[in-house]
């Protein structure tokens, strides 16, 4: 590349001229190239090791005048090849312009203007592809994909330098931190080393220091630890590793791959050395941090945020903190964590104002709500911009719908809400305005508008007056005027100041008129509900009647959710829950149903409308409880892996005790799942669900730490896991809530546990108390690292448990042992991932579905099958591999859909690797022969047709039609499922059919026409091409093609003979077909006949020609035998060469074999040679047509025959592969997409 010019202060130290002229030198560095000796290394060495400004390309060229002690560097370059077009660009352009020059100061002045032009035209091509990555950032990227053999595709996020620990002995060198790989390397004093680890492979990613690594960041993968330090900001690589490890389980979860988010603002100049796409993952990051803290939508993203202060009127004072502005809120979080959180979505805002500084309070800001709140930020740095920002945003946010439905909703948050709520009379007629919180427009029909105006408690729970509650009701009275009074002072709404108070208020139980208002407020879910009118409504009518796999599942569970509570003991309590549980499923059908959600979902129903219910469930399934209710329950795992990860650090004896006795699994995924409302009293279980819409997950965790702390002493006694579950589950079914004004609801889950003696009861504020006074130094943050930590762990081990049930699916007899098995699913998944990593253009069936069989996930499509057929087949066959691998996937292909699983892939590469002669050339065979052999390979699909048999033709149609038959079943089968109990007994008896259908005997195997036989050839001399017996084995095959032409033609007159059954005499009456009983098929390879008789090609001009040349020969040598001599110019010696003469005679083409003889020339080239039959007649030569013979056939126990008579050839099928030695190398080859460069470092994968 051309470089801006700059001075050189000691031209020849470390580097070597390689040309020069009057005005230019090119040089080389030491130790790269040829020879280079000591100072080659001690270069080497230093140029790893030092800064990437001192990371130099190989090659330069510097100018310097004759009396001039100055030289200036103008180029660079990595290659050879690169440099010297430089150079030749310059001797071409200015060596001539130079020498008119008379003062050397004029040249130099000249030759600088030259190059920045240069530069400058380059950055202008350049420029419209929107590369914002600085010149340093690119040269990494560039040296990291030689380095690695990565192709374009792949994106470098960061570079640092670092020690690697290989044994106790650091090594200093460069860590490349890519989108899908984390890669080292180092090169001292000649030693190198290189590291790949993709980040979908890593188990374990943490920070430690200890005696032997100081901090040090340690990544484990499944076969080893790796250890990184001396890094000179270890925290901001940590994260970025993290972030990439998160992004790679993220695909391995839900095969979401890696997008740039192109909606990101982008700065004004980029920064020196960080890639756009560092600066994308932190953006990402922040954007991710912020959404979570303030509970905002998905789609929010942070524009920036700036210290400030917070006037709060409820204690009089400036309190200092952060200000956050997104595209639709303005939020403020303190920095005493509890001191006050607020949150201002820009719809609300009515007016925003700078008011005036003074000394007191500079740079203030007032902003105006709706609700008659108003806001004043001071401190601000840079006001006026901050407003420009606002402003815009306000701009932008939709006015019409802000004045209308969503500013009269979101004034009515103001009022008390036992007032707001209409009853249900009111709501049947459509609101003239929409006066409540709690209430939507009527969209269904009259008998169920109930469901959708209110929670069901309000409709099945007829209240007596408090007063007649007694000491319950005060205190439930008294609850709501703490309430009324803290809205007062701090506000209502989304607006409302959240403070340490509003905890307190919290802990101490929502009234239950409040506490479906305040769900919606702390989760966030009321802003979604604001934004969307409507959407619930849309969704349902949609799902109306639509059936799916979650909707029978939503079907079963209906009844099963809180079948004690009034409400769900008939019909409008149930529709409701199937409308709202149906509806989302609808919106996620990533999720669709999982149990667990009903049991949620039915809890919601009781405190909300059916809308309310909905966007809680969005917010509880989307937002707080990530993951939850996914196929594989994974966020429920990680966080599980949390709880025992504190029950380690805070009751560690009882730790050991309960992983003896493996309870903690079991116990706490329900507990997770379902918020503790299946194993606690629901009354007392609401209040949990209270404190978790307030302050998220670690309430859960809290309460679950008290739960076992509470019970240390009997759980320690305790012999074995039911004795533990026992003791676990009668203390939860005894927590109560004393103050519950509802009538209590009988707990199931209590009935079974009762024993003799009468239990404690445990009051569920004293539960809450203890676990905040004991617990509560959890942080957000801490849980957000732990379950990093967690999720690697939890996706990996999900992984292995896929990765064994599917090599438990593979039949006993493919012959792979388990760890091959596992080699091999582990290579065949890279293959799926790397589609998704680079294969921009792959389709969209390519992507993997979590909610398949295991067996199914992972599939992979022609393209990169061929890829691992080449690296793994013991039949390289050279430049007709591909070939070969595209008739194999088809054969594989059995459901057309062009996509094979994992089974399908290792039943093709075991035909290739295990079995013996006949099992393999049954394989090979069948390569030869339809569905693999297709039409299109030949010149045209018309003639193809005409050159199969008929009697292979009729099997594959009996086959076909047998297939259709079976296919036809399925849909038969699946309307019976939701009509009748299946009958288990013909599912039986399909199953053994389908076993008995694999034991498939030679006799089966259709037999091959004269094309077919030609492709099978070719295929057998291009894969003999690169043996070591190459030449024995063309003479083997070049006799045995002979022999089987000419019993091909045997047969044919045969068959003609017996005019009353011709097939059958082709079939068993053959003299030869007696002697094979047992032969295996063989695959059937196609490929465009054409091609076989044309020269070969320029780069494979040896096994070309020996390959056709036999070929060739053995075709002619039918024509002798069979024609014996009648045919124009059959006798004729050039014909009766020995075997051993035409192969030694290399000038001897495959055309000179053939033309001598009677087929015409143009006849080879233009369609497919062959034999036999075109003699006979003399009219069949001089058919414009091809010469292809449709009478003549051979069947697999002849080919097989006639391959035993040759040892060479049995020997060539019998040898043995090690597949463990190809997987291994394709693991090495798996990235080496990329283009080469002439100038490779030595070892580049070490």
């Amino acid at each position: 590349m051309w470089l801006g010019p700059e001075e050189v202060l000691v031209a020849n130290a470390l580097w070597v001229t390689e040309r020069a002229n009057p005005f230019f030198v090119l040089q080389r560095r030491r130790g790269h190239g040829k020879g280079g000796g000591l100072t080659g290394l001690l270069v080497g060495t230093l140029d790893v090791v030092l800064d990437s400004s001192a990371r130099v390309a190989p090659y330069r060229i510097l100018h310097q005048t004759q009396d001039s002690q100055v030289y200036w560097i103008v180029a660079c370059g990595s290659s050879r090849k690169e440099i010297t077009k430089h150079w030749e660009w310059l001797e071409n352009n200015l060596l001539q312009t130079l020498s008119i020059f008379d003062n050397e100061e004029d040249i130099t002045t000249f030759v600088k203007g030259k190059i920045h032009g240069i530069i400058a035209e380059e950055n202008k091509n350049l420029q419209p592809q929107g590369d914002e990555d600085p010149g340093k950032f690119k040269e990494a990227e560039l040296k990291m994909r030689k380095q690695f053999g990565m192709p374009e595709g792949e994106k470098l996020v960061n570079y640092y330098s670092c020690n690697f620990w290989k044994g106790r002995v650091p090594r200093q060198g460069w860590l490349y931190l890519t989108v899908n790989h984390l890669c080292f390397y180092s090169f001292l004093l000649g030693k190198e080393v290189s590291l790949v680890v993709q980040w979908v492979d890593v188990t374990r990613l943490e920070k430690n220091a200890t005696l032997l690594f100081p901090e040090s960041i340690r990544v484990d993968t499944r076969d080893q630890e790796l250890f990184f330090s001396m890094f000179l900001n270890i925290g901001e690589t940590f994260k970025l590793m993290e972030q990439l490890a998160n992004l790679a389980m993220r695909q391995l979860l839900d095969s979401e791959g890696f997008l740039e988010d192109k909606a990101l603002p982008r700065p004004i100049r980029p920064h020196k050395n960080i890639s756009a796409l560092k600066r994308d993952l932190d953006a990402r990051a922040k954007n991710e941090c912020y959404r979570a803290t303030f509970r905002l939508p998905k789609d929010e993203r942070l524009d920036g945020h700036t210290g400030c202060t917070l006037w709060t009127p409820f204690n009089k004072l400036h309190i200092p903190g952060q200000m956050f502005i997104s595209n639709n809120y303005i939020c403020f979080a303190s920095k005493e964590e509890d001191a006050c959180r607020l949150i201002i979505p820009l719809r609300e805002v009515t007016i925003v104002e700078k008011a005036d500084s003074s000394s007191v309070l500079p740079s203030p800001l007032s902003i105006s709500t709706k609700s008659k709140m108003t806001f004043l930020f001071a401190n601000l740095k840079d006001r006026d911009f901050l407003v420009q920002r606002i402003s815009d945003f306000l701009q932008k946010t939709p006015s019409k719908q802000t004045g209308s439905s969503i500013g009269g909703t979101k004034a009515s948050v103001s009022d008390p809400a036992p007032e707001s709520l209409p009853t249900p009379q009111e709501a049947s007629e459509p609101p003239a305005s929409p006066s409540s919180p709690l209430s939507s427009p009527p969209s269904f029909s009259t008998q169920e508008i109930p469901t959708t105006s209110q929670g069901l408690l309000k409709v099945f729970q007829k209240n007596s007056p408090m007063e007649d509650l007694g000491a319950k009701g005060a205190k439930e009275k008294m609850k709501e005027e703490s309430w009324n009074i803290h809205f007062f002072e701090y506000g209502r709404g989304m607006c409302m100041y959240r403070t340490a108070k509003t905890r307190e208020l919290v802990l101490k139980g929502i009234p239950e008129s409040l506490r479906g208002e305040l769900w919606l407020l702390f989760s966030g879910a009321w802003n979604e509900m604001v934004t969307h009118p409507g959407y619930y409504a849309e969704l349902v009518e949609k799902s109306l009647g639509k059936y799916s796999l979650a909707t029978e599942e939503i079907e079963r569970d209906l009844h099963r959710s809180m079948p004690e509570h009034p409400a769900f003991q008939n019909e409008l309590g149930i529709a409701a829950l199937r409308r709202v549980l149906t509806a989302y499923a609808f919106r996620n059908p990533t999720i669709g149903y999982c149990q667990a959600m009903n049991i949620v979902t039915s809890v919601l129903l009781l405190y909300g409308s059916e809308e309310e219910a909905f966007w809680l469930l969005v917010a509880l399934c989307e937002r707080m409880l990530p993951d939850y209710y996914n196929t594989r329950v994974v966020g429920a795992l990680v966080d599980q892996g949390i709880f025992e990860e504190l029950t380690r650090d805070v009751l560690p004896r009882l730790s050991e005790k309960m992983q003896e006795l493996g309870v903690i699994s079991s116990i706490s995924l329900s507990w997770f799942l379902t918020l503790f409302l299946s194993v606690m009293p629901f009354e007392s279980a609401v209040v949990i669900v209270d404190c978790f819409f307030y302050e998220g997950i670690k309430v859960i965790l809290q309460v679950a730490l008290a739960v076992l702390d509470a019970n240390v002493e009997q759980l320690l006694d305790c012999n074995d896991e039911g004795e533990a579950m026992t003791v676990l589950g009668r203390y939860l079914d005894n927590v109560v809530n004393k103050q519950s004004i509802s009538p209590p609801i009988p707990h199931l889950h209590a009935l079974l546990t009762s024993g003799d003696d009468p239990p404690v009861e445990v009051d569920i504020f004293d539960l809450l108390r203890v676990s905040y006074e004991k617990f509560s130094n959890l942080r957000a943050d801490d849980i957000e690292q732990m379950r990093f930590k967690q999720r690697l762990k939890v996706i990996q081990s999900l992984e292995d448990t896929a990765k064994r049930s599917v090599v438990r699916a593979i039949p006993g007899d493919i012959g792979f042992s388990i760890e091959e098995l596992e080699d091999l699913y582990m290579v065949f998944k890279a293959k799926h991932l790397a589609s998704q990593y680079w294969g921009g253009n792959r389709s969209a069936a390519v992507h993997r579905d979590p909610s398949l069989p295991y067996l199914e996930q992972y599939r992979i499509d022609a393209s990169q099958f061929r890829e691992l057929f080449a690296s793994l087949t013991p039949w390289a066959c050279g430049s007709h591999t591909p070939v070969l691998a595209g008739r194999m996937f088809r054969l594989l292909d059995q459901n057309k859909d062009s996509l094979i699983n994992f089974k399908e892939f290792v039943t093709g590469m075991s035909g290739m690797y295990h079995g013996d002669l006949t099992e393999k050339l049954k394989a090979l065979y069948k390569l030869h022969l339809p569905p693999a052999l297709i039409p299109e390979e030949a010149e045209s699909a018309l003639e193809a047709a005409h050159y199969f048999t008929e009697d292979s033709s009729s099997e594959a149609l009996l086959q076909e039609q047998q297939e259709g038959s079976g296919n036809e079943d399925t849909p038969e089968r699946r309307e019976e499922k939701g009509t009748s109990p299946p009958d288990y007994r013909h599912y039986l008896r399909m199953w053994a059919k389908e076993k008995e259908a694999q034991k498939e005997t030679i006799k089966d195997l259709p037999k091959m026409n004269q094309e077919q036989f030609i492709e099978l050839c070719k295929t057998l001399y291009n894969m003999f091409s690169e043996d070591p017996m190459e030449q024995d084995l063309y003479h083997a095959i070049a006799t045995v093609a002979s022999l089987l032409l000419r019993i091909g033609e045997v047969g044919k007159k045969f068959s003609a003979l017996t005019t009353k059954k011709p097939r059958d005499g082709a079939h068993s009456g053959d003299p030869n077909s007696a002697t094979e009983e047992d032969e295996p098929p063989t695959p059937k390879l196609h490929q465009d006949p054409t091609q076989e008789c044309q020269p070969p090609a320029a780069g494979d001009r040896q096994a070309k020609a020996s390959g056709d040349m036999h070929l060739g020969k053995a075709l002619q040598d039918s024509h002798v035998i069979v024609e014996g001599g009648s045919g124009e110019g059959q006798g004729s010696p050039s014909l009766l060469l020995s075997d051993d003469e035409t192969k030694d005679d290399m000038s001897m083409s495959s055309y000179s074999v053939v033309s001598t003889g009677s087929l015409q020339c143009e006849d080879l080239t233009e369609d497919t040679v062959l034999v036999g039959g075109g003699a006979c007649s003399p009219t069949a030569t001089s058919r414009a047509g091809g010469t292809v013979d449709t009478d003549w056939c051979i069947s697999f126990e002849q080919i097989l025959a006639s391959i035993l008579t040759e040892s060479v050839l049995v020997n060539f099928f019998e040898k043995r592969v090690d597949i463990g030695l190809k997987i291994k190398d394709q693991k090495k080859v798996e990235r080496q997409f990329s283009t080469s460069s002439d100038h490779e470092p030595p070892g580049v994968l070490g």
